[in-house]
């Protein structure tokens, strides 16, 4: 590395100057606001990722990449490939950490999202370095996303076994972690016992000045079509269109919900490929299955409201979220998204499914509405219902911000949380948990 790596300290600071590492497949990821606060701050923050690094600085991080020197072994047994692939994850950014300790970079802490593996051997590089770990989710056989859905049961009687294995990735990173974080209180539940009481619920943080409400707001589709909050606009958001966030169940509301509201126009933004869960087995999208299994219940004049938007840049979809009528959540028990954060901060009418990650966020008919998750009978009922109910939308809109402003906002609650997690991180306090909101 060339002799600028270490920064300059400013003297003024009156916290004590850290040197950061972050560990992050994806970087920035989750850490896309602390990692640049903590370089404000005066510390000297260096991220290692897998991806592409266009600019080797970024908001005051050095973000340095590695690479896997070898991919998994073919007909490893399945439970097992798992953790093959993430010990290989493992060993490149062990690697990398041995380059960086050779060229003289110690961290005084580092912070890892350890869902990858990445994180597994550097305490086999710098011992003395504290380490904070983002607990995503601990995977279960019962009461999660296995076998959630009976749609989609679970194949392999050894799904269980296979699971167990999957955790090994999190026991490990227990054996060596200082302390935890976790965006909610769900999240952090799912983690055992043995470690839940070193995990701080925090949330990354949602921009709630950023994401606000704009009655102004104007969209235009395909050069073509212009929408305004005076038209009926019903917004559905995922990375991927897939059973887990309970697209499936969206598109078969659609042929009542189309012929119910005949000037409305769907907004679909998602993916074709898949985040969590299997790919479908017939070789199309999950995108594609759903949307054949309802096009013959739908006409050609009501099938031209439906609008596919693919992944939009997020300087589109703030517009969208503000110019939604009503906005559809749906997701098994899992990771909570962030999208459903953003619409609550944008004063979205949502109507959501009542499942477990929601229950934290979603108060039924206080900051919007809660429907079975398999229910698209019901889910049309709720919807329609807010469309013919301005007052209720608003009402409900207008909580749900208030909810986001309070328990989520970044600059008032998160960061600063943040912010003192990793003070604690350093100090060894840390482990006594936060909890935000």
């Amino acid at each position: 590395m060339d002799g600028n790596f270490f920064l300059t300290m400013p003297v003024f600071l009156m916290i004590p100057l850290m040197h950061i590492l972050f560990i992050h497949q994806n970087f920035p990821g989750q850490f896309k606001f602390l990692a640049p606060a903590l370089a404000q701050q005066g510390h000297t923050v260096v991220a290692l990722t897998m991806q592409t690094v266009t600019h080797p600085t970024w908001q005051g991080v050095q973000v340095l990449r590695y690479a896997a020197s070898r991919s998994t072994t073919p007909n490893i047994h399945p439970w097992v490939s798992d953790f093959e692939t993430k010990a290989i994850r493992g060993e490149a950014c062990f690697e990398a950490a041995l380059q960086l300790h050779a060229q003289g970079f110690t961290p005084d802490i580092i912070i890892a999202h350890p869902g990858w593996g990445e994180s597994l051997f550097v305490k086999e590089v710098w011992p003395q370095a504290k380490l904070g770990i983002y607990c995503e989710f601990y995977y279960h056989a019962n009461g999660t996303d296995l076998n959630f859905d009976p749609e989609f049961p679970s194949k392999h009687r050894g799904d269980a076994c296979r699971l167990r294995l999957k955790n090994v990735n999190n026991l490990l990173h227990f054996e060596i972690a200082d302390a935890g974080i976790s965006p909610t209180h769900w999240q952090a539940s799912t983690f055992p016992s043995l470690f839940r009481d070193k995990i701080s619920v925090i949330h990354d943080g949602i921009d709630t000045e950023a994401v606000a409400p704009n009655p102004q707001v104007s969209l235009t589709l395909n050069d073509t079509l212009t929408l305004t909050r005076q038209d009926e606009v019903i917004t559905f958001v995922n990375r991927n269109l897939e059973p887990y966030r309970g697209y499936h169940t969206f598109m078969r509301a659609l042929p009542s919900l189309l012929a119910q509201r005949p000037h409305a126009h769907i907004l679909i933004v998602g993916g074709d490929g898949v985040s969590y869960g299997a790919r479908p087995t017939q070789g199309e999208s999950w995108k594609t299955i759903f949307a054949e299994e309802v096009r013959p219940q739908i006409s050609e004049a009501d099938w031209s409201r439906v609008h596919f938007l693919g992944n939009v840049a997020y300087q589109h979809f703030i517009p969208l979220l503000q110019l939604s009528t009503v906005h559809v959540y749906l997701t098994y028990p899992f990771v909570l998204s962030w999208s459903l954060l953003e619409a609550m901060s944008a004063g979205c009418a949502i109507v959501a499914s009542n499942t477990q990650p929601l229950h934290e966020a979603i108060q039924h008919d206080e900051t919007g509405l809660l429907v079975d998750f398999f229910d698209s009978a019901v889910l049309v009922q709720q919807v329609v219902h807010l469309l013919d109910h301005p007052a209720e939308r608003a009402r409900l809109g207008s909580n749900a911000r208030a909810f986001a402003q309070h328990h989520y906002d970044l600059q008032t609650v998160c960061l600063p949380q943040q912010l003192a997690w990793v003070a604690g991180l350093g100090d060894g306090s840390a482990s006594a948990a936060v909890t935000s909101g």
